[in-house]
C-alpha cells in the first residue's frame, strides 16, 4: 500500500536539493526541475520497478530516460535520495570533474544514467530502441521517458512518435512536462505546438491527461492507469500539466527561472518555504 505521506515528505527535500545545487554554482535550471519534482518522486519511489544496484543494460527492470536533460538537478536529487549514489555527491553539481554534469552524461559513470541528454529531442528515439530490445529479449518491463513541451518543437520527436505507433511499441509510457513555458517565453510566443492531445492521437498514441501535475496522488493515479494500458499494441503518452518553479513562490509560473540561479537572499527564501525533512547534504 502506498504511503502517500512518506512520498510527500520527500518533496520539500528534493526542492531544497535543487535550489542549493543551482545556487552553489550560479548555474543550472531550477524552474523545470521544481515543476517535475512530484512526478520524479512518484516514478522512482513508487511506480517503477528498478534496481539501485545499477547496470547499464537494465535487464528485468523498468528504465527511465530524461530527454529534457537540462532539468538534471531534480533527477540527480531523486537518484541520490532513492539510493543510487551518496546524497553528499549532490554538492559536486557542475563542478570540474564532477559526475553530476549540468546535463546528464554517461562517460563519468554516474549510476542511473543511460544516455546523454544535453541535446533536446533525442530521448524518445533512444527509448524506443530500448523498448524493442526488451521485446526481443522477452523482457516485460516498461520504459518511461520525460520530455519538455518546448522540446517537442524538435522534429526528431515526431519521427519517433510516428515510428512508435507504426511498430506497435506498447511497452513505453512517455510523459510531457506540459508547463507551456520555455527559456524565451510561453509556447505560444515562441512557437505554438497546437493541440498536443489531438496530435498524439492522430499519430496513433493512447493519450492520458492530468491537469494536477504537481499533486503526487494524481500523478500516481495517472501513471498506474497508464500502466494498465501497456502491452495493447499502442504507445502511451501522459500530458502532465505542471507549474514551472512549483514550490518556490517567486519562481512559480514564470519562464524567467527556466535557467537562472537564485542569489543568497532568494535561496534563503526558497529554503524557508520548504522545510527540511530528510537532511541536507
Amino acid at each position: 500500500m502506498t504511503d502517500i505521506q512518506k512520498l510527500k515528505n520527500i518533496i520539500p527535500q528534493v526542492r531544497r536539493d535543487i535550489v542549493r545545487m543551482v545556487h552553489a554554482n550560479n548555474s543550472g535550471h531550477p524552474g523545470g526541475s521544481l515543476g517535475c519534482t512530484e512526478f520524479m518522486i512518484a516514478l522512482y519511489f513508487e511506480v517503477m520497478n528498478h534496481n539501485t544496484e545499477f547496470s547499464m543494460d537494465g535487464i528485468g527492470e523498468d528504465i527511465f530516460f530524461l530527454s529534457n536533460g537540462h532539468i538534471s538537478p531534480v533527477w540527480y536529487s531523486v537518484l541520490a535520495r532513492s539510493g543510487y549514489f551518496s546524497v553528499s555527491e549532490l554538492a559536486t553539481f557542475r563542478k570540474l570533474n564532477s559526475r553530476l554534469q549540468g546535463h546528464p552524461a554517461t562517460h563519468e559513470g554516474l549510476e542511473g544514467i543511460r544516455m546523454a541528454s544535453g541535446s533536446l529531442g533525442q530521448g524518445l528515439s533512444v527509448a524506443l530502441g530500448t523498448c524493442q530490445s526488451k521485446k526481443l529479449n522477452n523482457d516485460n518491463s516498461i520504459v518511461y521517458t520525460l520530455h519538455g513541451d518546448g522540446e517537442l518543437q524538435e522534429g526528431q520527436n515526431w519521427e519517433a512518435i510516428m515510428y512508435a505507433a507504426g511498430n506497435k511499441i506498447d511497452n513505453i509510457i512517455a510523459t510531457v512536462d506540459y508547463n507551456q513555458k520555455q527559456i524565451d517565453g510561453s509556447l505560444e510566443e515562441v512557437l505554438s505546438i497546437g493541440d498536443l492531445k489531438a496530435k498524439f492521437e492522430s499519430f496513433g498514441w493512447m493519450v492520458f491527461e492530468e491537469e494536477k501535475g504537481n499533486d503526487i496522488e494524481s500523478i500516481l493515479n495517472v501513471l498506474n492507469a497508464a500502466k494498465t494500458e501497456t502491452k495493447k499494441e499502442k504507445p502511451i503518452v501522459i500530458l502532465l500539466y505542471t507549474e514551472m518553479g512549483n514550490g518556490v513562490d517567486y519562481m512559480t509560473g514564470t519562464h524567467k527561472w527556466h535557467g537562472s540561479a537564485p542569489n543568497d537572499e532568494q535561496l534563503e527564501i526558497a529554503l524557508n518555504q520548504n522545510e527540511e525533512t530528510l537532511g541536507d547534504y
